[in-house]
């Protein structure tokens, strides 16, 4: 799922396979920054999941949302631009609500897991940037600092995840901020001060998604 989790899986492999006398592939080892940049990303973008299908506009884009977020998840974020336009237009009196799907319900009713977990990995990916493998040859905070730099200059995927960061820090408040009346009304306040903040607002609005009502 991520690069990280992969090297794992591979050494822990590499164990047990030269426990038995068997040799298997050895675990690619890449620089602890692009492996928190990574899943920093995908821990972040797990949490749109909720949030778009939760979305009191949601209606208003005819397509299927199942699709755009496993775009959005598996792609790219800007898969997101069309949709953020087509909510703005006016709501279609004459169309029914759609049935939600086996996703939206399961993505809803387990938003506040979604939000603390997706929270978690984008907290230690960040830690893992910073201090990850700190026994290897990758140097202290200037030098990944450095890296940084370097790898958003010359590495396509790398200025990819930023830009999808950046839509994000623009969408998250904004969505947040038209789905208020979806939070428990004892949090909103709380929310609303909150979404502004890349990550935490959206997490915080997850944990405190009203589940009791129809969404």
């Amino acid at each position: 799922m991520s690069y990280f989790i992969i090297a794992v899986t591979i050494d822990e492999m590499n164990f047990f396979g030269r426990a038995v006398g068997i040799r298997l592939i050895d675990a690619p080892v890449l620089h602890p920054v692009a492996e928190g940049l990574f899943n920093f990303v995908i821990g972040w973008t797990f949490m749109f999941a909720p949030l778009l299908f939760a979305d009191s506009k949601r209606d208003r884009y005819k397509g299927s949302l199942d699709v755009l977020w496993g775009f959005q998840m598996f792609l790219t974020n800007t898969f997101l631009i069309p949709y953020m336009a087509i909510r703005l237009n006016e709501a279609d009196a004459q169309s029914a609500p759609r049935k939600p799907s086996q996703l939206t319900s399961v993505m809803t009713k387990g938003a506040p897991i979604v939000g603390l977990i997706s929270g978690a990995i984008c907290l230690i990916s960040a830690l893992w940037a910073i201090s990850g493998r700190s026994d290897g040859n990758f140097g202290d905070l200037a030098n990944r600092w450095d890296f940084l730099v370097s790898y958003l200059g010359s590495e396509r995927l790398a200025y990819a995840f930023i830009w999808d960061i950046c839509l994000y820090i623009i969408f998250q408040p904004w969505l947040i901020g038209d789905n208020l009346q979806n939070v428990q009304k004892s949090k909103v306040g709380l929310v609303n001060y909150l979404r502004f903040v890349p990550v935490l607002g959206l997490v915080v609005y997850l944990v405190y998604l009203n589940l009791d009502e129809e969404l």
